[in-house]
């Protein structure tokens, strides 16, 4: 598939340069430089996503790109919104800029609103049914928790408002159950990249030792199977799983958790988290210990922050997901769904990259 991929890429590198060639014959330099320039501009303007195609990052945009096909049409001037979890996260930061670049390419507006926190599942749905009055035509969320927006999305279903999740999920039994239905879901596995975490640090360890999970909030989605998919992980390998925390994917909670585990289990070699914040919360906790060099950590996002402490030698490893290409891929399915296309069975395109000391420079324009 890679090399198909590239070989993809390369031809049209060649046929754009063909034709930029045969754009600029004939004229004089200052005509030559004018031209150049309004087409860099009209590019820009076209696509405000801009990545080399020899990096993993322009890779997985070319292939979220290609996935998609057919791609919607442009300046429909529909009008967009989202709802994510706390901008306090930089993974959300993130995500947003990915909704925002999109729309921008495809010439719409979106709105993209956040909880004041991770748990904050009243405000997510208050954030919905405000959404409902100013006339949106597609609203992406993601769920806090699988129940807490099902009232909300049953409402939008009656107004004629598209809904698709992005990541985490809904309850669809309930759902249903309330009158209410999706579009179209962003699915990821979250359970792999658990799975993901925890095999790095027993391929660290040999398998063998004590380790414990420190999990996100309870009953939301990507929390319980990153949390399931460690736990599992670890005890097939035969490790022993000494404490699980549900940490709220709060790094002072992750912080303390940590230092109740270590003070009962000091020979402990490792340690899995829901995410980067919660990681960095216990990195902090075994570094006062002076426990760092005998515990490894890993967490999920591939954060600024965990990037910073990956390279400088603080932090273990990441399991690296995109959430630019998911707030990306969330308007454009928004928009197929507006056009009438078949959108359900569209699945997710992001991938998943474990990253450590040994790759991290590969992932420098990562996001």
């Amino acid at each position: 598939m890679k090399k198909k991929l590239v070989s993809v890429l390369l031809c049209a590198t060649m046929i754009a340069t063909m034709v930029a060639g045969c754009g600029s014959s004939g004229g004089t330099q200052k005509d030559d430089s004018s031209s150049k320039t309004k087409t860099e501009d009209a590019k820009k303007s076209d696509d405000t996503t801009t990545a080399s195609s020899d990096t993993e990052f322009g890779k997985a945009l070319a292939q979220v790109d290609k996935d998609l096909a057919p791609l919607p049409k442009k300046d429909s001037g529909m009008k967009l919104a989202a709802i994510e979890s706390t901008l306090s996260n930089s993974f959300w930061v993130t995500m947003q800029e990915g909704y925002k670049d999109a729309a921008k390419a495809y010439g719409v507006s979106i709105d993209v609103q956040a909880t004041d926190s991770d748990t904050d599942t009243s405000g997510q749905l208050d954030i919905l049914n405000n959404m409902l009055v100013k006339d949106y035509n597609a609203i992406a969320v993601s769920p806090l928790t699988e129940d807490c927006l099902i009232s909300g999305i049953a409402a939008a279903n009656k107004d004629d408002v598209k809904i698709i999740t992005t990541g985490n999920q809904v309850n669809e039994d309930m759902l249903k159950q309330a009158g209410g239905n999706l579009d179209a879901k962003i699915t990821v596995d979250f359970y792999n990249q658990g799975v993901m975490g925890a095999q790095y640090i027993i391929d660290k360890t040999g398998g063998k030792g004590k380790v414990a999970v420190i999990a996100g909030n309870e009953g939301g989605t990507q929390a319980d199977a990153r949390r399931d998919g460690a736990k599992e992980t670890f005890e097939k390998a035969g490790m022993d799983v000494v404490d699980v925390k549900q940490c709220d994917f709060d790094a002072q909670k992750a912080y303390d958790a940590t230092t109740s585990i270590i003070e009962a289990n000091p020979d402990l070699v490792g340690i899995a988290c829901g995410n980067d914040d919660m990681a960095l919360g216990v990195v902090r906790a075994l570094q006062e210990k002076n426990m760092k060099d005998k515990v490894k950590v890993v967490g999920v996002d591939f954060t600024t922050e965990a990037k910073s402490s990956i390279e400088e030698g603080t932090y273990d490893a990441t399991v690296a997901m995109s959430p630019y290409l998911m707030g990306r891929e969330a308007v454009i399915i928004m928009l197929k769904a507006l056009e009438g296309q078949d959108v359900s069975e569209v699945g997710d395109s992001t991938p998943m990259v474990l990253v450590d000391k040994s790759n991290v420079n590969e992932m420098s324009d990562w996001k």
